[in-house]
């Protein structure tokens, strides 16, 4: 609705009254549906953010699955218009310019007029911003097709859960770029076991996540998703499980490597089983294949020709950090700032999760859209953590905030304020254009400073949304071992900041990491399993991982920093 009414060039404040609206809702706690039945139009419109008016939609769209006015506003402008405000760089006025001026209303034809010099007539549109477009268009033609982990594995998940309940089912595993817990998945690939195949491809093609059917055999079968991927069931032989879950996990050059070295060993190893000339020797068990070829297992996570076959042969693989080491998250929004829960409901979740600590980690003054703190507010909630930690037992609050980087590499907050605060998150939330060499500058100054402990999101990307910003990642990891700051893993699923590769850098550099969800309600606090698939994927173990010690040892050693 925000945006429709901002290409419709409505009302300022109506707009930021429905983004508003839409951030409390994606922060909430409890499903709208539950409020609303627990007490109609005024529990909705208790929720922060939600007025008279747009709690009416939501009961609209509660009882009728439409929303009239959003129906009538979609036939205002050409679908495709939503499209072009999707690409990195345009917002609703350049949108609109675009569409005004020079009938551009899809993406290709934005790409053809950006190449072809017609942009450059258009009023406030420059070399650099077109420049932009075509990154953005390019961004978002590399990710057609694919989904966020965070989107795909809990429909992979449901799927699982549902055929579980099915007495016909023995063995069941979700494969492919998902078991390897991609950033971006493709489709999902689920393979089962079953004596009646038939029954489970009829339960599999009803299921409610199911959209449309694209074909149903049977012993495979293929859908659309609710939220538009494709998902395949795949019903194998009992004796072949261990085979074909092994070959439908991938990745394909990891295969071709297993396969290379299986022919050395006079052996042939398919989705079907494992075979010394005509004879099958093995497949039921995903181990018989590292137990032929004398290798130690190698997770899902790490089956990228990588080097794991190297390590594999040598006993080398590393013991991966699971989600049970984790013993707090240590990147946590309130109601403070931008979040939708206070500090004791968040200290609350997080304790139910067994965690033995928390950081409570706000705004600073610059992050003005997330409310960001003043230094007289920023006393003042710090004091509210403090009289927290008095209230709750069972679990540390920790003294937190996430500070600005300024274009010029200060802070937010002068270091007498910084001193106060127990853990510093140093981020970028502005000036993302900035040339490669001077944000590398920046953040390297910043890491500097005695009083940052974390470099948050270091490249500020948003998968599928934003690219990152240029920066010279490799010096900024040597500038973090050399300064002694330890460098996040943001888990939100969006974000997978810092990514894999870096991960395992940061490894061999010996950065400790810290995993987070960057919370803003207490139902975010469930992302830290992404965080730990994508560390999981930087061959991080426990002892690479700062908030897997306990509350005694992470004191310390945010206190080495500052000596």
């Amino acid at each position: 609705m925000s945006l429709l009414l901002e290409l419709g060039e409505e009302n300022p404040f109506r707009i930021r009254a429905y983004q508003k609206a839409a951030q409390n809702i994606e922060n909430l706690s409890e499903d709208l549906g539950s409020i609303y039945k627990s007490g109609g139009l005024t529990a909705l419109e208790n929720v922060p953010g939600i007025g008279k008016g747009i709690a009416e939609h939501i009961e609209e769209l509660i009882k009728t699955g439409k929303l009239k006015s959003h129906d009538d506003l979609l036939k205002k402008f050409p679908k495709s218009l939503l499209e072009l405000i999707a690409v990195p760089g345009i917002g609703p006025k350049t949108a609109i310019l675009l569409h005004k001026k020079l009938k551009i209303d899809s993406i290709d034809k934005l790409e053809k007029a950006a190449k072809n010099g017609e942009l450059e007539k258009l009023p406030g549109i420059r070399a650099k911003k077109i420049q932009n477009m075509l990154s953005g268009i390019a961004m978002k033609k590399r990710n057609i097709g694919r989904f966020s982990i965070g989107d795909a594995l809990p429909y992979a998940e449901a799927i699982v859960k549902s055929l579980k309940k099915l007495k016909e089912v023995d063995k069941i595993v979700p494969c492919g770029s998902l078991r390897r817990a991609k950033e971006t998945i493709g489709d999902i690939d689920i393979l089962v076991t079953s004596k009646k195949p038939k029954k489970i491809m009829g339960a599999f093609i009803k299921l409610p996540h199911v959209e449309r059917v694209l074909a149903k055999g049977e012993t495979k079968s293929s859908v659309i998703l609710k939220n538009g991927m494709q998902a395949d069931v795949r019903v194998v032989e009992p004796k072949s499980f261990g085979a074909a879950v092994y070959y439908f996990t991938g990745s394909k050059q990891h295969n071709i490597q297993v396969r290379e070295m299986a022919i050395k060993k006079g052996l042939k190893i398919n989705e079907y089983g494992i075979y010394r000339g005509n004879k099958r020797i093995g497949g039921a068990e995903e181990n018989d294949i590292f137990k032929a070829l004398g290798l130690s297992y190698i997770p899902p996570e790490i089956r990228e020709a990588q080097g794991e076959i190297e390590a594999a042969k040598k006993g080398n693989i590393p013991i991966l950090v699971e989600l049970k080491d984790i013993k707090g998250d240590l990147h946590i929004h309130t109601k403070a700032t931008d979040g939708a829960n206070t500090i004791e409901e968040m200290a609350a979740a997080a304790k139910k999760l067994g965690y033995g600590y928390l950081a409570i980690t706000d705004h600073t003054k610059s992050t003005r859209v997330a409310g960001g703190l003043t230094e007289k507010e920023a006393m003042a909630h710090l004091k509210k953590i403090d009289l927290a930690n008095k209230k709750i037992s069972g679990i540390r609050v920790i003294r937190g905030m996430e500070v600005d980087i300024l274009p010029d590499g200060k802070l937010d907050y002068p270091d007498s304020l910084l001193k106060e605060i127990d853990i510093v998150f140093a981020s970028i939330h502005s000036h993302f254009k900035m040339g490669r060499s001077d944000m590398t500058k920046r953040i390297i100054s910043a890491m500097k400073n005695r009083y940052v402990h974390v470099l948050s999101h270091p490249t500020g990307r948003l998968i599928g949304q934003r690219e990152a910003y240029e920066v010279d990642l490799d010096a900024v990891l040597k500038a973090a071992k050399d300064t002694g700051t330890f460098v996040e893993l943001n888990g939100n699923p969006i974000r997978l900041d810092l990514d894999d590769i870096h991960c395992r850098k940061a490894k061999e550099l010996g950065i400790l990491i810290a995993i987070t969800t960057d919370s803003h309600s207490v139902t975010q606090l469930d992302l830290m399993r992404y965080g730990v698939l994508a560390a999981r994927r930087g061959w991080l173990e426990k002892k690479d991982i700062l908030n897997c010690f306990p509350y005694e040892k992470l004191i310390k050693m945010l206190a080495l920093k500052r000596t």
